[in-house]
């Protein structure tokens, strides 16, 4: 149930309803999701395509402009399914000589009229609840594929497990994405943030960077989990940090004509070297090899999100 649902069930401010809902959470009643409450003991539930595309739709622009930023010209990328990451595609439409590859039949629907850019499909069998290709043939497909960077999505982001969804021909085969991509970019809005789904897709310490919108004040989970994950080596890219807005209202996350708006990056510099992982290719650029600007304040912003 949303939280203005709650709020007139029980007849009290929504206000009041979020404080009592994270008191109820504490004590494992519920779980809170973005504007709502679920049920608790949500591992293997997952919403349609229908529900995903209304949740969160401001966060996902914001999100998707932010990280059509880190594609540059010529490229040959990955990206995943998810309604994030079908938001990232309608911006890559306008990245010339781009190769995308994709198991998403909505990826690639976003791209199907862009002249310069080139869109290859894996194989599989069509999962229809989000419109992605999944089983052996997808996964085989991906076989000796190598590309620069793979961008996915999911359902949960934590520090302790990564990247996580409830299906496991979903996690599979984002699995193989990530087995051929030399960077891992998360997209993934804060409602995500500290939610653990059934089956790890992404270990934290293979993401290069995590782009997501600003937690709210009262967010203290997803600023938590912000700290632990810059803690891990994580890059943390935050839509709206530099006065590009996550709301509606704001135009450079209006749509999807808006240009990629690089001046609104802030990443959190590695706290020391990455962890070299077997099977997951080249090591992992830092922010330095990548000539990101060092943005030493962004912990103590992270911590005074938490404070707040």
């Amino acid at each position: 149930m949303s939280l203005r649902e709650l709020a007139r069930v029980v007849q009290t401010s929504e206000v009041t309803v979020r404080r009592d809902v994270r008191a109820l959470e504490a004590e494992g009643l519920l779980d809170r999701r973005h504007g709502g409450a679920v049920l608790p003991g949500g591992f293997t539930r997952e919403s349609g395509f229908p529900q995903k595309s209304h949740l969160a739709t401001a966060e996902k622009t914001a999100i998707a402009d932010l990280a059509a930023g880190f594609v540059e010209e010529g490229e040959a990328i990955v990206v995943g399914a998810g309604t994030t990451t079908q938001e990232l595609a309608r911006r890559l439409a306008r990245v010339p000589g781009l190769t995308v590859v994709t198991n998403s039949l909505l990826v690639a629907q976003a791209l199907a009229h862009a002249n310069r850019v080139e869109v290859v499909m894996t194989g599989g069998t069509l999962r229809g609840s989000n419109y992605a290709l999944v089983g052996s043939g997808a996964e085989q497909s991906l076989q000796g594929l190598r590309v620069s960077k793979a961008f996915l999505s999911g359902a949960g982001l934590t520090a302790e497990r990564g990247l996580s969804t409830s299906n496991m021909l979903s996690a599979s085969v984002d699995r193989a994405l990530v087995q051929a991509a030399a960077e891992v970019v998360v997209l993934a809005d804060h409602s995500k943030l500290g939610t653990d789904t059934m089956f790890q897709t992404v270990p934290t310490d293979v993401i290069t960077r995590l782009v997501t919108d600003e937690p709210p004040g009262h967010d203290d989970r997803a600023a938590t989990e912000l700290q632990a994950l810059a803690d891990q080596g994580v890059q943390i890219a935050v839509a709206g940090a530099s006065g590009g807005a996550t709301g509606a209202g704001n135009p450079q996350a209006a749509g999807a004509d808006t240009a990629p708006a690089r001046q609104q990056r802030r990443d959190v510099p590695l706290p020391g070297p990455r962890r070299q992982v077997p099977g997951a290719g080249p090591a992992l650029r830092t922010a330095t090899a990548l000539g990101e600007p060092n943005t030493g304040n962004e912990r103590a912003r992270v911590a005074d999100l938490r404070r707040r």
